[in-house]
């Protein structure tokens, strides 16, 4: 950690002396790492310097993603940074002294402001907020906000909503989504305040029970879970007995490696040889050797989604084969890096790796599905949801303190510039 810090500092002087320039980019969608480096003049060769552990994530740099180029006043390039989802980055540095460049991956270094708003609704709430603000991620969440809380559609012109949200900026520019907090809707002398939960969703009172009545003259219709003959649309869980041993996440400290590392899957311990399902049907799309996963299966799937199974001790199925939901496509093993027999199991929906236990079901034989059903009669019922709301009192008086303030809110304006001076306090530590 210490030599990273030397690094920096060393280029934050040298970049304060020459007058080196930060120049703000978007990936091209299907441009590839390599492709990148013929159009820097950079040698392959560090290809070959890069661990089979670290090559994979070559393949997960997103298209039209920002990434940042560090250059003296010559034009050379000095350091390239691009992410690899939210946490981390990969990090180019030319070699002092050498037209060598080194290859790393370090955490992505952000910082986190709080900021509040008034808005008043000319139009509708997302046109009035992205016109004020310039920020149509912001406008999104508003939305989100007020959705099943108010319904935006009875704001009258002159009506005001004030907010406090939290942003994430890497050198100046929005990075994640912006969440917000808390907001306040005023209208011909009436307030009412929307408090969010952790996923952004809003809600009039801060009770963890919220009450609300279902009442039918004739007809009630409701939902009850009932077994299907196909479960072709459904995924079940790649093992038949599951125990996790390391969730999914954006950054983790690798056991081996003893560095930061996206781990974009889910780790299921098991004993060798324990067989492997396949989680839905679909159409193998890889099957052999892949880098530090070992032996590997890939599964395509409706929908845009593909799953992994990696390190396995023996593969069951080849490319080009259909499988069946819950068919055994390979066995358990410590292929690859692997610190000792388990399942790493990934899934993709539409080339992106998502957390796979949102979307797993218990088991990959039996399923069930949420039925309509509707019976007559008269009926009254009151029905309860849970609402978990953190800090909604301190946000209410924040919003309470913005408003007396009346300070202007901050407007995200020519934050996507082609190019910014190094001393303008917008740097990211790294560069």
């Amino acid at each position: 950690m210490g030599s990273l810090k030397n690094i920096v500092v060393w280029i934050l002087i040298s970049s304060s002396l020459f007058g080196a320039k930060v120049t703000l980019g978007h990936w091209e969608k299907g441009k590839t790492f390599s492709e990148y480096l013929d159009s820097k003049e950079i040698s392959k060769e560090i290809l070959n310097d890069i661990s089979k552990a670290d090559i994979q994530f070559l393949s997960e740099i997103e298209g039209d993603q920002l990434y940042y180029e560090l250059k003296d006043n010559n034009g050379t390039l000095e350091q390239v940074l691009i992410p690899i989802g939210e946490e981390m980055q990969i990090r180019l540095a030319k070699k002092h002294d050498s037209d060598v460049y080194s290859f790393d991956i370090i955490p992505i270094e952000y910082k986190e402001k709080e900021h509040g708003a008034t808005v008043t609704i000319e139009t509708n709430l997302y046109t009035d907020v992205n016109n004020a603000l310039h920020h149509p991620s912001l406008a999104d969440k508003i939305g989100q906000l007020f959705k099943g809380a108010v319904n935006t559609r009875k704001f009258q012109k002159g009506d005001k909503v004030s907010f406090i949200y939290s942003q994430k900026t890497r050198m100046g520019q929005p990075h994640t989504m912006p969440y917000v907090k808390i907001a306040l809707h005023e209208s011909r002398k009436k307030r009412q305040f929307i408090y969010a939960d952790e996923e952004g969703y809003g809600y009039k009172s801060t009770k963890k029970s919220q009450a609300y009545t279902v009442k039918g003259k004739e007809k009630v219709t409701y939902t009850r879970r009932v077994p299907v003959k196909s479960t072709s649309s459904r995924f079940g869980m790649p093992l038949r007995h599951v125990r996790i041993t390391s969730s999914f996440s954006h950054r983790r400290y690798h056991p081996i490696l003893k560095r930061y590392r996206p781990h974009h899957g889910t780790d299921f311990g098991a004993r060798r040889g324990t067989p492997l399902l396949a989680v839905n049907a679909g159409k193998v799309s890889f099957s052999g050797r892949l880098g530090g996963y070992g032996k590997v299966v890939k599964i395509r799937h409706p929908g845009g989604y593909e799953s992994l199974y990696a390190h396995q001790s023996r593969i069951r199925v080849k490319r080009g084969q259909h499988v069946k939901k819950g068919q055994i496509i390979g066995y358990v093993g410590s292929t690859g890096r692997s610190t000792g027999p388990h399942l790493h199991f990934g899934m993709k929906k539409n080339g992106r790796w998502i957390n796979p236990m949102k979307v797993l079901r218990k088991t990959s034989i039996k399923d069930t599905v949420l039925k309509r059903i509707t019976e007559y009669k008269d009926v009254t019922k009151t029905k309860y949801k849970k609402v978990v709301i953190k800090n909604a009192e301190e946000n209410k008086e924040k919003l309470l303190a913005y408003l007396k303030e009346k300070s202007t809110p901050f407007i995200w304006d020519g934050c996507e510039r082609t190019s910014m001076g190094v001393d303008d306090g917008k740097q990211d530590q790294a560069l």
